[in-house]
């Protein structure tokens, strides 16, 4: 029986807590921001959790591993 691969695409985006929970970065934050307000751009700093029905499916293809 072959191992399932970890989906690199998802390696690169998101990474499970000590709980198992997925964090992501949060969009938005890259470039052209001096348009934004302050308080937007202090909003978007650090990272966010994904919702549950979506972080079962990141579970899966990072195999179980945090990056």
């Amino acid at each position: 029986m072959p191992k399932q691969k970890t989906h690199k695409g998802t390696k690169k985006r998101f990474r499970l807590t000590g709980k198992g929970k997925a964090r992501h970065r949060q969009s938005g934050t890259s470039h052209l921001a001096a348009r934004m307000s302050h308080k937007r751009k202090r909003n978007l700093r650090g990272t966010a959790s994904v919702h549950e029905a979506e972080a079962k499916r990141i579970r899966e293809a990072l195999c179980g591993n945090s990056y």
